[in-house]
């Protein structure tokens, strides 16, 4: 397959030769015609000069001599059978009948007869003018002829001419059309550069055409296409990325699940296979071992219905169901309901007497899990205040690193991963979710070594 540049040449060149031929030949043809044409009437001009003066000659011989020394054109006279009776270049007794002869046949019919022929005998093109003349009563034809060969001649001399000029002008445009090629070559390369950077991804290559507009406008829609391209791909990476952090999540989650499980199940088994084993075990071991396997079938069941809980209100399959309630007394009830289960911990409670509108259950599921973990990570009393539409619980506990507080909330997500409980990490999720479905949100304030405070607004719940 050629390169476009060998196309260019070849193109340009055969584009080129055809257009000198065409020209040549158009040339030829219309100044030959205007030779023949202006001699034909130099001829018809001669004969017309001459034949005044026929009358005066004392012979066709002398009257034809006489022409062809004045013209040095070549003079025939031919009778009226066609037989040469005076010529000047030949010999007339060698001479055909010209009878014939296509010139005499129009000259008997028209005024002058003319035709330009071959010569068989001197071997040039000749130009023939023949008319009727009237010698001593008798009628005869003239006819006068050129070669044309020596009229051609500087024609063909200037054609010579041209012909150099145009193989002068051929030479300078070969020269222009490797010029421009070369050209063409070098903005081509830089694009095939620059296609080979994009194809290794690299997007910051740099394309500078320099000769053509329209490599230009390439260029151009090649740079609108790679910066398409590396958008793209800069999309493709962060959703790899993004499914790199799904995936590492939900193996953190099945992990943490898997952790969480494996306690309670253990100590099932433990316990099954130690009764199992040992037929003979006392009647209060055994019952104990029996209550062991309960209560952590029990933890299991908690841990399966507040994982399936979060997940429904992560998905917003719960919808809240809003009632009026006084606020105060549903802290009362929770305070007294953990109480009950730290009965070894302070909880100090002190709140305005506020009617709310909102799910009950919901928010008292909030207020159970905020003062769990305030108890569960500290040791001293923990403060349970609604004031000015917020609520707020209150620890001096161990508190929360600050790189952790924008990632406590997540579910599944606990500082210490090795603590045991029964949370699984989703009660702060929980509550998320929760004030998330009442407009609100939880606001975190937390220092290590000196305590948190997890608060939230009520102010749009107050009716």
């Amino acid at each position: 397959m050629l390169k476009i540049y060998q196309l260019f040449n070849i193109k340009f060149t055969a584009l080129f030769v055809g257009v000198i031929l065409l020209t040549s030949v158009v040339s030829y043809v219309g100044l030959k015609s205007i030779i023949v044409e202006h001699n034909t009437d130099n001829l018809k001009n001669v004969i017309r000069i001459s034949t005044d003066l026929l009358s005066k000659a004392e012979s066709l011989e002398s009257f034809a001599n006489n022409i062809h020394d004045k013209t040095n054109y070549r003079v025939t006279i031919i009778d009226e059978n066609g037989l040469v009776v005076a010529e000047t270049n030949e010999d007339k007794t060698t001479m055909d009948n010209h009878a014939n002869r296509y010139e005499v046949m129009m000259a008997n019919k028209l005024e002058f007869g003319e035709s330009v022929r071959y010569s068989k005998t001197i071997g040039v093109d000749f130009l023939y003018v023949a008319k009727k003349i009237k010698y001593n009563s008798k009628e005869y034809t003239v006819r006068l002829s050129m070669g044309l060969a020596q009229v051609l001649s500087h024609f063909y001399e200037l054609s010579l001419k041209i012909g150099l000029i145009y193989i002068f002008i051929l030479i300078i445009a070969f020269y222009t059309s490797n010029t421009m090629s070369q050209k063409i070559i070098e903005d081509i390369g830089k694009i095939k550069v620059y296609l080979d950077e994009i194809s290794e991804k690299n997007y910051k290559a740099n394309l500078k055409v320099k000769y053509f507009h329209e490599f230009l406008e390439i260029s151009l829609l090649l740079k609108n296409l790679v910066k398409k391209l590396d958008k793209r791909d800069r999309q493709k990476r962060k959703h790899m990325a993004k499914l790199r952090l799904m995936n590492k999540q939900r193996n953190d989650i099945l992990s943490s699940i898997s952790h969480e499980f494996k306690n309670p199940i253990a100590s099932i088994i433990g316990y099954a296979q130690t009764l199992q084993e040992d037929p003979e075990i006392p009647l209060k071991v055994r019952e104990k071992f029996l209550s062991k396997i309960n209560s952590n079938g029990e933890k299991i069941s908690q841990m399966l219905d507040r994982l399936a809980l979060s997940v429904k209100l992560e998905n917003g399959d719960i919808p809240a169901k809003k009632t009026k309630f006084n606020i105060k007394e549903l802290c009362d009830d929770v305070v007294a309901n953990i109480s009950s289960k730290y009965k070894d911990r302070d909880i100090s409670f002190v709140s305005d007497d506020l009617e709310i509108e909102a799910d009950k259950t919901m928010i008292e599921l909030v207020l159970t899990n905020l003062i769990d973990n305030a108890l569960k990570y500290s040791e001293s009393a923990v403060e349970l205040k609604v004031q000015n539409g917020v609520i707020s619980v209150v620890d001096s506990g161990i508190g929360i690193d600050p790189n952790h507080i924008d990632k406590i909330t997540g579910k599944f997500y606990r500082v210490d991963k090795n603590t045991w409980d029964n949370s699984m990490g989703i009660g702060l999720a929980m509550v998320s979710y929760i004030l998330r479905a009442h407009d609100t949100s939880l606001n975190i304030e937390s220092e290590p070594g000196k305590g948190s405070t997890f608060s939230f607004s009520i102010k749009s719940l107050i009716v």
